[in-house]
């Protein structure tokens, strides 16, 4: 699956990545980026997730030919 991540995400992973393995729902998902980059685990707390740019709860089923675009909270004008 292609993971597109946006502002602050920036710099805990590349803007745009694969990533493998047979992960179930989205809940799975941030789990496994928490595990892979500790430093991110907050922020990912707190992120929307989407999916073929339609946000998703946590329990939505994800495939290897999703492209998932997690989206921090953000401020300003």
């Amino acid at each position: 699956m292609t993971i597109q991540v946006f502002a602050v995400l920036k710099d805990y992973f590349d803007k745009e990545f694969e990533i493998a393995g047979d992960l179930k729902n989205i809940a799975a998902l941030k789990q496994e980026l928490a595990v892979q980059n500790p430093q991110a685990a907050n922020v990912l707390d707190l992120c929307r997730f989407a999916v073929h740019d339609e946000f998703v709860d946590p329990d939505y089923p994800i495939t290897t030919n999703d492209t998932i675009c997690i989206i921090p909270p953000s401020s300003g004008g």
